[in-house]
């Protein structure tokens, strides 16, 4: 059985949680304090993060890696592309994601600059930003691949959770990209993945 250690705050464990509840498999999660780290996560990880993943001898970190792990061994439902053209775009969508967006949120999410506002506003206007160019994309589409859901809506979706909570307020312009993340919440999955402590997150 696949076991996820997940932090119940951190958005890329969210990411892996998510992916798991909608394959419907058995998996068993166990919450991390990352507050006070067990000295296996660091054992496990070279970086002392979560999430985490477990498979017999296969120990995984990141959550995109883990995640396209998990669709592969378990292609239903298919969350990436079968076409190569079309997965190699998708991993660039996420990189690109990375690189704009959870770059960002990895400051709002860092003790490191908990103090230090200046850092922490330019996160939250690159962020809201970068949120507010997508929204066009969101007129026509159900999905941010179209009508399909992908592994680009589950790696976005744990940002747009926590808006509130990042202190984020988003523009009327904005407003299509807000009903599509709330398609992504109203998911089953999505509402079986979260932890007590995300529920609380957004208003």
């Amino acid at each position: 059985m696949m076991v996820l250690y997940s932090g119940t705050t951190c958005p890329f464990s969210h990411r892996c949680r998510f992916v798991l509840f909608e394959k419907g498999m058995d998996f068993e999660i166990r919450d991390v304090d990352l507050f006070n780290k067990p000295d296996e996560i660091n054992a496990m990880n070279p970086y002392g993060q979560v999430p985490i993943l477990v498979e017999r001898d296969l120990i995984l970190y990141e959550s995109n890696i883990i995640n396209e792990y998990i669709d592969e061994r378990f292609p239903h439902p298919q969350l990436m592309p079968s076409d190569p053209v079309d997965r190699a775009r998708v991993r660039l969508f996420l990189l690109n994601f990375e690189k704009e967006l959870f770059t960002h949120v990895g400051v709002l999410e860092s003790h490191a600059t908990r103090n230090n506002a200046k850092a922490i506003d330019k996160a939250r206007s690159t962020i809201r930003d970068r949120l507010t160019q997508m929204a066009p994309v969101f007129v026509k589409n159900r999905f941010i691949l179209g009508d399909t859901f992908s592994m680009l809506d589950v790696a976005l979706a744990p940002l747009l959770w926590r808006l509130d909570y990042y202190g984020i307020e988003l523009s009327k312009n904005s407003a299509p990209l807000l009903k599509y993340a709330e398609r992504v919440f109203s998911r089953p999955a999505y509402i079986e993945a979260l932890t007590p402590s995300e529920k609380v997150m957004r208003k």
